[in-house]
């Protein structure tokens, strides 16, 4: 029997979407901050850090009328080129020892091409490369020593990326904490390392072209040569130009087994706003999640994000966690950044789970999180 590409969609969609409504976290309503439902174009969303980016970004777009990809790499190398900011590029977190390892992807909506670079070395902008990748090369992902090989031929200047004040945190964890953070115990004890970084930015302009782009130094103190779900094409981020555009940020190795970003494009292809299919996602990541990882309810002890963006402008997002208030207060960990004719502002997440029902793990992330800005 035949059957359409569309009928096979839409009734793969609908079968992932009953099935994660009864997966992990069901027995917590999602708490769902207000979706801007109001179709408008341009539109850019990314996580928090990219406040600065979807403004310029928008500008880029609007003023210049730049491609969205172009637009969006302009916006996410301000992040990467700051020293003081430790979630990308230059000034990331180091691995556990002490290098910095970057990994960033990106798509065209338009042309339906991907490029990607994954531990790359010595260049503060693996977006660019991973666009060079896309232009110049009829692959998609480099990696390693190889991935820097082609940069440098393509251009790029390398430089040192470990700052003097990632250099001191790195320092501070080899003193304080377990010398194999992310190394499993032989008797069952889990060690989650908590802090990451990375930026998440999707675009669609006027004309209704998307892009998408993921740039990280990931996971803080990693063993060297792990890659997350950043460089990954449908993990870290997605698009689809008849669609929409969807990506995250947290644990990455949560998101990789779920292809978080596209699930989400593929649950709006099926009808579900934006929000919801960030929510649904997250529902799917929990399910997909290994016990040592959840707490006695069944509840992850990560934190995960997704960020979603429709053809027709309609965006939304969601987190796993509220963070506790007086947290959010300060850090605006409970927001996610929003360009459009409205200007550039934070927006509050959707969030699948309330703070008071977050595990141990998860507190002291918050913990983590609010006493690093209180030094910094």
């Amino acid at each position: 029997m035949s059957i359409s590409r569309r009928t096979f969609l839409e009734t793969t969609s609908a079968l992932a979407a009953a099935g994660l409504a009864g997966s992990g976290g069901a027995e917590a309503q999602a708490q769902q901050a207000p979706e801007a439902t109001r179709p408008t174009r341009p539109v850019v969303i990314a996580s928090k850090n990219g406040l600065r980016g979807v403004a310029r970004a928008y500008e880029l777009m609007t003023t210049a009328q730049a491609d969205p990809l172009d637009a969006i790499i302009a916006g996410v190398n301000i992040q990467e080129l700051d020293p003081e900011d430790q979630s990308v590029g230059l000034g990331g977190l180091p691995n556990e020892e002490g290098v910095v390892q970057l990994d960033a992807s990106c798509m065209h909506g338009p042309t339906n091409r991907a490029g990607a670079v994954a531990a790359l070395e010595g260049i503060a902008t693996p977006s660019r490369v991973a666009k060079a990748v896309l232009e110049y090369t009829d692959h998609i992902l480099l990696v390693g020593a190889d991935a820097k090989k082609f940069a440098l031929k393509m251009g790029f200047k390398e430089q040192d990326l470990l700052t003097e004040k990632s250099r001191r945190e790195w320092l501070e964890w080899k003193t304080r904490l377990h010398p194999r953070d992310n190394w499993l115990e032989g008797d069952g004890e889990v060690k989650v390392s908590t802090r990451t970084g990375t930026i998440n930015m999707n675009a669609v302009n006027a004309a209704g072209d998307l892009a998408s782009l993921t740039s990280t130094s990931g996971l803080a103190w990693k063993i060297p040569g792990r890659v997350g779900d950043s460089p990954l094409i449908g993990a870290g981020q997605y698009c689809d130009n008849t669609v929409g555009a969807a990506g995250g940020t947290g644990r990455g190795e949560a998101n990789i087994k779920c292809c978080g970003a596209f699930l989400i494009v593929e649950l709006m292809r099926a009808g579900t706003p934006p929000r919801e299919a960030c929510l649904l996602a997250l529902k799917r990541a929990v399910a997909m999640t290994e016990s040592r990882l959840l707490d006695g309810h069944g509840r992850p002890l990560y934190g995960l994000s997704f960020y979603a963006l429709a053809k027709d402008g309609r965006y939304g997002a969601a987190t796993m966690y509220q963070p506790p208030p007086d947290h959010a207060k300060l850090t605006d960990s409970d927001k996610f950044a929003v360009a459009d004719a409205r200007g550039a502002r934070l927006e509050p997440f959707a969030f699948l789970y309330p703070h008071e029902d977050a595990p141990e793990p998860v507190r002291r992330m918050h913990q983590e999180k609010l006493e690093q800005l209180r030094r910094t």
